[in-house]
């Protein structure tokens, strides 16, 4: 077996019992990492679950990857996508989102000429004007980025699901809403966590010269100042590249 498919297998293989343990969420049509961007962040920021796999999904759209240590059933599944589209993706045209249990072949030629990839999250956002490959990527490349990625705990995915239930810990008890129960102002006892502030990139200095190849892909790739064209192409061959 091959690191890729022994990472793919440890991460998203069903369990013995069949219960579902890959949760693919699609967003595109057209694509927008921006879009789900905001969902990456939030499930570690709010829900304090591990970080998903970000795919490019071969035609016009993102994907997040969860995986589950231990597996969950289909209504397990379908509440917790559903608590991401209200908390997340609200006002989303149902089109644009597609909520898998069953994961699609990864890497693969989604069409001819364009095939679908794991990426990192610095990456993803190079793609959003063509999100796919027009060559196979690097299989150990892949393996790597599957290697540092975890699944998702009982404890975890338990909590995450109280978490966005329309019932949940944050729609429970009046003190939520500034009253006590006799109707009464109250202070506030629960707040929304504050989301980390993003920090303001700063344009990197331009080396003078290069003596790793990887190197001065990832300086095209992350200078703004280039064609975005340019950077995308860049991108490319640091997927199809062994690491």
């Amino acid at each position: 077996m091959s690191r890729l498919a022994a990472e793919f297998q440890r991460l998203y293989a069903a369990g013995p019992d069949g219960a579902l343990r890959a949760l693919v969420l699609d967003v595109g049509r057209p694509s927008d990492w921006e879009l789900l961007a905001e969902v990456w962040r939030g499930v570690q920021l709010d829900l304090a679950l591990p970080a998903p796999a970000i795919a490019i999904a071969g035609e016009n759209s993102y994907q997040l990857w969860f995986s589950l240590e231990r597996g969950c059933a289909p209504e397990a599944a379908a509440a917790f996508f559903d608590g991401l589209k209200s908390r997340y993706l609200a006002g989303i045209a149902d089109p644009r989102v597609r909520c898998l249990t069953e994961p699609p072949a990864m890497p693969t030629e989604v069409r001819e000429g364009q095939w679908s990839a794991f990426v990192a999250p610095d990456l993803a956002p190079v793609f959003v004007e063509a999100t796919w490959l027009d060559i196979p990527p690097g299989a150990e490349g892949q393996a790597d980025l599957l290697k540092s990625l975890k699944s998702i705990t009982p404890q975890a995915w338990e909590a995450a699901l109280a978490a966005l239930s329309p019932h949940g810990p944050q729609d429970n008890g009046s003190t939520l809403h500034g009253e006590d129960a006799d109707g009464r102002s109250a202070p506030q006892t629960a707040r929304e966590a504050p989301r980390a502030t993003p920090s303001i990139a700063t344009p990197p200095a331009a080396p003078t010269n290069f003596t790793d190849p990887r190197a001065f892909l990832l300086h095209v790739m992350n200078d703004t100042t280039l064609p975005m064209t340019m950077r995308i192409e860049a991108a490319k061959a640091l997927l199809a590249s062994p690491s």
